[in-house]
């Protein structure tokens, strides 16, 4: 394809949000009877999926404490049933499995859910809790567990095979893809911010709008655009707090037990729902017995056959150096320095142990041969930020929280054509200075 030189709205990154935006608003362009994708360009300095979309668990749920994020994911998952094949997506349900420190915490989500329509059970009681859970699995073994929050819908996709449905159904519409084209820099007009160009390397690129969609890489070009580094924070007590970082980085922490997927089959012989398990009892080794931890931790884990096995992680470990100095690629698996090691296996299969009795003694199946892990760049407080900057720029700054979130693009889509959107209206980057901030939960998880 030739490199064009001029085209209405580029988009950056051909991941989650780069592609559901374009599909979108090449649908909503259609329907307007102005062609299609025609003059939506897409590009990106690798591949389709090949940053954090292409290695994401795949975890699409609605279990957040903050009632934005839950409005918001009940419309992601609308998007993620309307095509299920296309986006290979598997709406087995999702467990939320927590401690006491956390019960009055998931019961607001449940009430919450209920409240909008979102369909889930809530179970209570420690007593309660292992008879639901070995109803499911008759060798459900996890202790410190007061509450199961079931949510029916959501589930899991296809990392990399969702991101393909979504480049045909963009590029059905007119949208042309361009892989292989690096952003190096950003032209603006003589008398605004606006941003008229956008310099690659392979060639200028004018363009009358800007939607930038890179994931872990927005701290790049977050700078390009000059972009503030740091920003002030009004605290819930009206307090400011100054010079805090905008940007700082997660290595993501996730393997494959490589074991058949249908090992993790629940007792009626169905697969299971997503399980997500939060616990403030000891965690020991399923090796030798060696605690591990007595503070609070969790994990999460599936059946893939994508992935070959069972998949899943725990929490994130935070970066301790500023962000700018973060190599972030080469990215993923392919890195030296951000992959998991012998500690988060050993971790993670005794977490599995913990939970089933199925799982003990199966470390040796872990594939510590396949190398896992990536980055996630978190803003401030952990949540995403959705804004326009520079005038014409819209800037999806996922906060990690990207793949499940298929459903923002077509807000961003339509706030593009002139609209607003209120699902995104809690995450403008004035939320900081505002005062307006999420609550948090209790769980051991940044995104939660």
């Amino acid at each position: 394809m030739a490199m064009p030189t001029h085209v209405k709205t580029l988009i950056i990154g051909a991941g989650i949000h780069g592609l559901s935006t374009a599909w979108h608003l090449a649908e909503k362009l259609k329907a307007q009877g102005k062609g299609g994708g025609q003059d939506i360009l897409v590009i990106d300095k690798t591949a389709i999926a090949a940053g954090a979309s292409g290695i994401a668990c795949g975890v699409v749920r609605n279990n957040y404490y903050q009632p934005a994020m839950r409005e918001l994911m009940a419309l992601c998952v609308e998007v993620w049933e309307s095509d299920p094949e296309a986006f290979s997506y598997h709406p087995v349900g999702y467990l939320q499995i927590s401690p006491e420190a956390m019960r009055e915490d998931v019961a607001t989500i449940h009430a919450q859910q209920q409240a909008i329509g979102y369909d889930s059970a809530f179970i209570e009681g420690a007593a309660e809790s292992t008879a639901y859970m070995k109803n499911l699995f008759h060798d459900w073994q996890a202790r410190g567990i007061t509450s199961v929050l079931h949510e029916k819908k959501g589930g899991y996709a296809n990392n990399t095979a969702s991101m393909y449905g979504l480049a045909t159904k963009a590029e059905n519409l007119g949208v042309r893809i361009l892989t292989g084209v690096k952003v190096t820099g950003f032209r603006t007009g003589h008398s605004s911010d606006a941003v008229t160009a956008v310099e690659t390397d392979r060639g200028v690129i004018e363009c009358e709008q800007v939607v930038v969609g890179v994931g872990p890489w927005i701290n790049q070009v977050w700078n390009m655009l000059e972009l503030p580094k740091t920003v002030t924070i009004k605290d819930a007590r009206g307090r400011l707090h100054h010079d805090i970082p905008m940007w700082t980085y997660m290595a993501l922490e996730e393997g494959t037990l490589g074991v058949d997927p249908n090992f993790l089959k629940t007792n009626d012989g169905a697969m299971p729902p997503v399980i997500h398990l939060d616990t403030d009892a000891p965690l020991h080794s399923d090796v030798d017995g060696a605690l591990i931890t007595e503070e609070m931790w969790g994990i999460y884990y599936k059946p893939d056959f994508n992935f070959g096995g069972i998949q899943g992680g725990a929490m994130p470990v935070k970066v301790e150096v500023p962000a700018d100095e973060v190599a972030i690629d080469p990215y993923g698996p392919e890195s030296p320095e951000f992959v998991v090691d012998d500690n988060f296996a050993h971790m993670w299969c005794s977490a599995l142990a913990f939970c089933h009795q199925r799982f003990e003694g199966q470390i040796g199946h872990y594939k510590n041969r396949e190398p896992s892990g990536g980055l996630g760049c978190f803003t401030p407080d952990s949540f995403p930020v959705f804004d326009r900057f520079r005038e014409n720029v819209f800037v999806i700054a996922d906060s990690n929280h990207g793949y499940k979130m298929i459903g923002v693009g077509k807000l961003v889509a339509e706030e593009l054509l002139g609209g607003t959107s209120a699902l995104l209206e809690p995450f403008r980057f004035s939320r900081y200075a505002e005062g307006k901030l999420h609550p948090t939960s209790h769980s051991p998880f940044p995104w939660s």
